[in-house]
């Protein structure tokens, strides 16, 4: 009975010691402005990403530098010609907990382009 009991505390210490959990968050700016109908979409929901992992708090990068990453990420891909601009910027946080000393920190943006006449 011993054995059985001590195996099972066993399994479900190795369970939750690999499980991992995350937090999100976000938040919605505008980098244009939209007051007067003088543009036209020409691109909705391009992304881009970029993360960083710390192991008992080192390494990676700062919280700045991963939302400048993945905003360089975002204009590689989709690069701004004249009259261009990037509105309903939404910028999103996950950070996942990987095992109690690693934490992947994932910034991810997202907008859309919009032409003014």
């Amino acid at each position: 009975m011993k054995k059985i009991v001590l195996k099972s505390v066993i399994i479900l210490f190795v369970i939750s010691f690999l499980s991992s959990c995350a937090l999100h968050n976000g938040y919605i700016q505008n980098s244009a402005s939209l007051s007067s109908n003088n543009f036209t979409y020409v691109k909705k929901d391009i992304k881009g990403a970029a993360s960083a992992t710390y192991v008992f708090g080192l390494g990676g990068l700062a919280k700045t530098a991963i939302l400048d990453n993945a905003k360089k990420d975002l204009l590689s891909a989709n690069p701004l010609k004249d009259n261009q601009a990037l509105a309903n910027i939404t910028i999103s946080w996950k950070k996942t907990f990987v095992l109690p000393f690693a934490i992947t920190n994932r910034c991810t943006v997202t907008a859309d382009i919009i032409e003014f006449k």
